[in-house]
């Protein structure tokens, strides 16, 4: 998506082509080779069992798991920075007996409020706590969609 093409619940969501494809693809490629490699070694007629090849599948492993685990952890902080500037956004936008409420927000609602306008942000913050609406469900009922192309 072009950072200045207009944003919707539809398009709103980040891919890195040479992250998200290629990246796991090659470690996904990896992984099945070395357990092939193990697994021939097993299964041929000497029945070798060899330290190297269990390390590669070990390492494999290892790095598919890496993989999943830096893309959280910067998701994570990623919400957590969203959460801290919604928090304030909320206590300048909301009227006072929202701004009271601010805390019953759950990480989802806050995360999928980040889009709305400020002049849908009330309706929305009361509507969400009231029915206990989820971030996506918070997503899909924003009209005035605010641009986020500031993410990871």
């Amino acid at each position: 998506m072009a950072e200045n093409a207009p944003q919707s619940y539809g398009n709103h969501r980040k891919f890195v082509p040479l992250y998200h494809f290629l990246t796991a693809t090659i470690l996904l490629v990896n992984l099945v080779w070395t357990v092939w490699n193990l697994t021939q070694a097993l299964l041929s007629e000497k029945h070798v069992f060899r330290f190297d090849l269990v390390m590669g599948v070990l390492i494999a492993v290892a790095l598919i798991l890496m993989f999943f685990y830096l893309r959280t952890f910067a998701l994570t902080v990623q919400d957590r920075v969203i959460r801290q500037e919604m928090r304030l956004r909320l206590r300048e936008v909301l009227p006072e007996d929202l701004a009271g409420r601010i805390d019953e927000l759950k990480r989802g609602q806050v995360v999928g409020l980040r889009f709305a306008s400020d002049a849908e942000m009330p309706d929305l913050v009361r509507e969400a706590l009231d029915q206990r609406l989820g971030g996506e469900a918070i997503k899909k009922k924003i009209k005035d969609w605010r641009a986020d192309h500031f993410r990871c």
